[in-house]
């Protein structure tokens, strides 16, 4: 089992930034690929960055140039560093591992771009 706790969500003005954390715990040797998504109410969670053990990332093109994944293996440790935020990036940010077959989420933690 892995567990997941993200922080770092609020609520912030368009155009500023939030730097968001997911800390893994539990089997973690077996984790190869961390993620964040994001999910809107009434509709799909989608991805938003991936990065694998080794660093490759996968950032979609929707906050590509203002959104960066990174990752800690050391402290066990994801990353989402948000900047130019815009109001249509306001969801619940969910944080993601997987060994291969089988994935673990966090609870969840809100990001709200508003003036």
């Amino acid at each position: 089992q892995v567990q997941l706790v993200e922080s770092g969500g609020g609520l912030v003005q368009p155009g500023g930034s939030l730097r968001l954390s997911c800390v893994a715990s539990g089997s973690i040797y077996s984790i190869y690929t961390m993620g964040w998504y994001r999910q809107v109410p009434g509709e799909r969670r989608e991805l938003v960055a991936q990065i694998t053990r080794g660093g490759v990332t996968n950032v979609v093109d929707s906050v590509k140039g203002r959104f960066t994944i990174s990752r800690n293996n050391d402290k066990n440790t994801v990353y989402l560093q948000m900047n130019s935020l815009k109001p249509e990036d306001t969801a619940l940010y969910y944080c993601q591992a997987s060994d291969g077959s089988r994935s673990y989420w966090g609870q969840g933690t809100q990001v709200t771009v508003s003036s």
